[in-house]
């Protein structure tokens, strides 16, 4: 039986989208943060606090390795640490996916003051242990609400402004930069640090005025008020059929996983149906890691200088304007045309020719002007393809792939060990990249290229194919244990008893009217 759909267009929508657009900010808060601290590593005024002179240097001023790692690091550090707190703040009784966003907000704030007033390693460490553990509370929170709060088929236009966010951040934060790198004195990075409030300052009053996620009040038993958060977001989208439909459908997915099992244990990731989830989840999460993202996000302006940009802030900007361009076409793409398993294959094969061809470049004449333009020209085509297709859908994938129940729990574990990864390569990286160290400077894509084809071999036979379906949809293939290669035509039963519940109430509502009428 063909079911009605209840797929409207976007313009219809557009009352959640903007929603859901402002909840992302909180990405947008991690992806400037990032590029701000990465510029600030090839800034003389931030050099003059915080580094060494050396006239044989392009900036004449160096930062030491250990100095650069604990920087860049220990925002990984206070991210790990948070991540261990957002699950158990979520099983509260007011721990629902809003005030996850705004406790985030509240730690922001007291990171970007530390950051602001220290002149010692030890404050910048501290002051960015507290923007990670704000990151850890934003990540997870702010992305769970967008994948719960959107319809079925905009899942991924949605939950793609949650990955579109660090671009933009990253394209804001570069551009304060570049504007302030001439000032020599502290305003130099105390200015685009000051910029981080504005993100949390709106978070923090735009969040009293939208509804709390309609899937986690059904968890805690509040159906009316779900149902009117449900409403609150469909707004005029769909008709009251359609809406109903949805409810019921929400109602008996959060049934049937609490009838599975008593509330969301660490144990119970690993169990049946739900270690293949898990592992699905951390695999997306840390294929960011391993396409070397996080080296160009860490020391992207440091990078390039060192491989002999001229402009390496300029090169920044454009690098981050390709990947905006690249993301809002992927976007595009996932609404019109393409599936997830399409976007992550397209995105990760990308990211393999890419990191093959500037470590080639960067091998074969090491340190010469061909080797950087070619260089250039591979890192700007990265963005679009890698930071467009791949890394934009990762977001709506890691929160759709698990049940309602074990979201929170789940992203918190994949953000830790992803944040791990991330850890890991920003403390390391400096040992190839330095000068007074390895040197590796391009050649330090090798790694990289091989990183992705393990990503690419493990997209291509676990990630199954999940666009337009609802979270309740995916809940029961992967309950049935559907194959990777029937996920996308599986017929499931959860949305056809929705269906039949909403209509058979429907007729008996019109048979009860008709009888009152002709009384």
């Amino acid at each position: 039986m063909t079911l009605p759909t209840r797929d409207t267009p976007f313009r219809r929508n557009l009352h959640c989208f903007l929603i859901c657009l402002l909840m992302s900010l909180a990405n947008l808060q991690y992806g400037y943060d990032t590029a701000t601290i990465a510029a600030f590593q090839a800034m003389r005024g931030f050099l003059q606090v915080f580094g060494y002179r050396d006239p044989a240097l392009p900036a004449g001023w160096g930062i030491e390795p250990t100095h650069q790692q604990l920087i860049t690091s220990f925002m990984n550090v206070g991210t790990m640490f948070g991540v261990l707190f957002t699950a158990p703040f979520s099983r509260l009784p007011f721990g629902g996916r809003k005030p996850g966003i705004w406790f985030g907000t509240l730690i922001c704030f007291v990171g970007v003051a530390v950051q602001m007033g220290t002149e010692s390693i030890a404050g910048v460490c501290i002051g960015r242990a507290l923007i990670g553990v704000a990151n850890a509370f934003y990540i997870t929170f702010a992305n769970v609400y967008v994948s719960e709060s959107a319809p079925r088929h905009l899942r991924a236009v949605n939950g793609g402004l949650f990955g579109i966010m660090p671009t933009f951040g990253g394209m804001f934060g570069t551009i304060t930069v570049y504007l302030a790198k001439n000032i020599d004195s502290k305003l130099c990075y105390q200015i685009p640090l000051a910029c981080l409030f504005v993100v949390p300052t709106v978070l923090s009053g735009f969040i009293l005025f939208v509804p709390e996620s309609p899937r986690w009040l059904l968890i805690k038993g509040r159906e009316e008020e779900a149902e009117r958060a449900l409403r609150s977001l469909r707004g005029n989208a769909v008709s009251e059929e359609q809406l109903q439909e949805e409810f019921v459908e929400m109602v008996r997915g959060i049934e049937e996983e609490k009838a599975l099992a008593r509330g969301a244990s660490w144990k119970e990731m690993w169990q049946g149906a739900n270690l293949r989830r898990t592992i699905l989840c951390i695999g997306v999460y840390s294929s960011r890691a391993a396409s070397g993202l996080w080296v160009f996000i860490a020391y992207g302006t440091y990078f390039f200088q060192q491989a002999g940009v001229k402009d390496p802030f300029a090169m920044s900007m454009y690098t981050f304007a390709a990947g905006i361009i690249g993301t809002i076409f992927a976007i595009w793409c996932s609404y019109q045309y393409l599936g997830r398993r399409p976007m992550v294959l397209f995105g990760t094969t990308g990211a393999v020719i890419c990191m093959f061809a500037a470590a080639l470049g960067g091998t074969i004449a090491p340190g010469s002007p061909e080797a950087s333009k070619n260089f250039m020209a591979w890192n700007v085509i990265y963005s679009v393809v890698y930071g467009g297709f791949a890394a934009t859908i990762a977001w709506p994938i890691s929160a759709e792939v698990v049940n309602s129940r074990l979201r929170v729990l789940t992203l918190s574990v994949a953000t830790g060990i992803d944040y791990i990864f991330a850890w890991l390569i920003a403390f390391c990286s400096p040992y190839f990249i330095n000068p007074k160290v390895l040197n590796w400077g391009m050649k330090y894509c090798w790694l990289w290229a091989g990183a992705n084809v393990v990503t690419l071999i493990f997209f291509y036979f676990l990630l199954p194919e999940m666009k337009g379906r609802s979270l309740e949809e995916i809940d029961e293939m992967f309950e049935k244990r559907v194959s990777v290669k029937d996920f996308a035509t599986y017929e499931c039963e959860c949305t056809r008893k929705a269906h039949e519940i909403v209509t058979q109430k429907t007729l008996e509502t019109s048979v009860l009217h008709s009888e009152h009428k002709e009384e």
